[in-house]
């Protein structure tokens, strides 16, 4: 698959060689949803609490004598059937409790096959050199406009702080654009919008690092892992 590279004005400069086979071949949407939905709920922050009778505050007293009254006998009001009153199964969850696993190399051939589904549906704006002189917000927005982005993009930037400051300074406060790092590229923000902008350097980077071991070699020698002291 040739993907054509354009410069920070628009124009085609030339084009990148993709190969689909590393990719996945064929889009696969059980397993894109399958890590769509793990990354969406392992965001959650798992904070749902509700009070039990026990936490409820306020008085202990007896709301009234305990016969000749033809009620039911009662104590205080923190009980769940009066209003203001402790829940009977009060829920304590934790971000545990919502956290999904997924095998490394399945997350991995998902990521590789949502750039895939990218690609197809000619998603992708390669740049070749995605840096900026100066951090100017009319200057991003112009190179938005000039590839034609229409819509919400993704601009994956160089893991390089220094080399992508100033593209990470111009592009922050651009509503219809957000930024992440070309090696943390996940399958979870490539689907959230619809283009996906990137410098062919990070993109070879990418195609060619960690995310590209998708086999046994995953485990048997794992790229990006520094050496053991």
């Amino acid at each position: 698959m040739d993907v054509p590279v354009y410069n920070m004005k628009g124009e085609s400069v030339g084009s990148m060689t993709i190969d689909e086979q590393a990719l996945g071949g064929t889009v696969n949407p059980a397993l894109i949803k399958q890590a769509y939905v793990r990354y969406h709920a392992n965001l959650r922050q798992g904070s749902a609490r509700t009070r039990g009778r026990s936490e409820i505050e306020g008085s202990t007293r007896k709301i009234y004598r305990q016969k000749g009254t033809g009620r039911a006998r009662h104590g205080n009001k923190k009980p769940p059937q009066f209003r203001g009153g402790g829940h009977t199964f009060a829920k304590k969850r934790r971000r545990e409790d919502y956290r999904l696993d997924m095998p490394k190399k399945m997350r991995r051939k998902a990521n590789r096959n949502a750039l895939l589904a990218k690609l197809i549906d000619n998603e992708v704006r390669v740049i070749d050199g995605l840096e900026f002189a100066e951090a100017k917000t009319r200057d991003f927005v112009k190179m938005l406009a000039g590839l034609g982005i229409d819509k919400k993009a993704l601009v994956a930037l160089s893991p390089d702080a220094e080399k992508s400051r100033n593209a990470r300074l111009s592009g922050r406060n651009v509503a219809s654009a957000t930024l992440c790092r070309a090696d943390q590229l996940t399958c979870f923000e490539m689907l959230n919008h619809r283009y996906l902008v990137i410098d062919k350097q990070d993109l070879e980077a990418w195609l060619n690092g960690p995310s590209s071991q998708t086999g046994k070699m995953a485990k048997v020698e794992p790229m990006g892992r520094g050496e053991a002291s």
